[in-house]
């Protein structure tokens, strides 16, 4: 999966936006104004930062080579995949729509109603 195919895939979860707030170099995806996906697209290869139950990001970085405690970030609740092509893709869905579900049932219940645009 390339990180084109994770920004695309970040952007179709519902109230999903990119942000820039560290610059241009860092890609931000926000939902509810929270952060749950993070990646640096002049990186190669490619990395994106996503959200983790902290058990399940041990089991994930012992399973596969390709996924790191988070770079720069808290490394209990956050694991670095890097895009080299030894993920399954759908993999990477899965773990992209569990950082944004833990990050969406945080917000308030204000915030997990459907904003107008």
């Amino acid at each position: 999966m390339e990180l084109s195919d994770v920004i695309a895939y970040c952007l179709s979860l519902p109230e999903a936006e990119e942000t820039t707030p560290f610059g241009p170099d860092v890609l931000v995806y926000k939902v509810g104004g929270k952060m749950f996906a993070l990646a640096a697209p002049d990186d190669f290869p490619a990395r994106v930062n996503l959200k983790c139950n902290p058990d399940r990001s041990l089991e994930m970085r012992d399973r596969y080579a390709a996924i790191q405690p988070g770079w720069h970030m808290n490394k209990k609740h956050w694991n670095t995949l890097v895009l080299d092509g030894t993920l399954p893709p759908e993999l990477i869905q899965e773990l992209i729509a569990h950082s944004y579900q833990l990050v969406f049932e945080s917000l308030s219940p204000k915030k997990k109603s459907p904003q107008k645009k």
